[in-house]
């Protein structure tokens, strides 16, 4: 779908390109300005910020091992906070208003990992962004430990409602991965299936504003069909 067609079906969309490679500042001014008035971007952060150097998300990124040192897990270090500025330039030439930084299930709650997010987010400049959290692996387990960093840290819990229940309210931001296992990017949604996603959100407490965002492989028609549904 081109962007101007995406433009005219939906009012929002995730960027999940700025996961892989920041674009150029200019280029996210160019998608800001082909955007009509009151469209919303959100954006996945850099893994630079979030994935180990060992991470196969980094193949095809161009960089070398020596480049990539020090990068990922939110390692308190120049070239993670420098990412995150870069992250952050990106995000307020498309007046974005949330950030999304999407942990990998080898980002474990280790002592280590819980102190490297203390540094990390009481250090940075946030913008006045919101800030949103999608822990994997083992967190999510850990229900009380993740809550209470959350709340510490200030951040919003990015969950999948048909798996999690949000540990955080005000803001709630769904990302939905399939049915049937918890990552199952081939899951087509059904009409049943998306009329519970709707009653699961009009039951949630203290919502100011509700994202839902489909990452299946079905997406647009996901979302298409959600959408009918409101």
């Amino acid at each position: 779908m081109s962007m101007s067609k995406y433009f005219s079906e939906f009012s929002l969309v995730e960027l999940q390109s700025t996961f892989y490679k920041l674009p150029l500042v200019k280029t996210a001014e160019k998608w800001r300005k082909q955007a009509p008035e009151g469209f919303e971007f959100t954006l996945k952060a850099w893994q630079g910020l979030t994935h180990p150097p060992d991470s196969p998300t980094w193949k095809r990124s161009g960089l070398s091992k020596g480049e990539l040192k020090d990068y990922g897990g939110f390692n308190p270090s120049r070239k993670v906070f420098e990412a995150w500025d870069k992250t952050l330039e990106v995000a307020n030439r498309l007046s974005a208003k949330i950030v999304v930084f999407q942990t990998p299930p080898s980002f474990n709650p280790s002592p280590k990992n819980i102190d490297n997010m203390k540094k990390f987010f009481k250090e940075i400049d946030r913008g006045g962004l919101v800030l949103a959290w999608e822990p994997r692996g083992k967190w999510l387990e850990k229900k009380s430990l993740t809550k209470s960093l959350l709340e510490k840290l200030e951040l919003t819990h990015v969950v999948d409602p048909f798996w999690d229940q949000p540990l955080t309210t005000g803001t709630y931001y769904f990302r939905l991965h399939g049915l049937g296992k918890r990552y199952n990017y081939s899951y087509e949604y059904t009409v049943e299936d998306l009329k519970r996603l709707k009653s699961l959100t009009e039951e949630l407490k203290n919502a100011e504003e509700v994202y839902v965002l489909f990452n299946n492989k079905k997406m647009l028609d996901s979302a298409k069909l959600f959408a009918s549904l409101l």
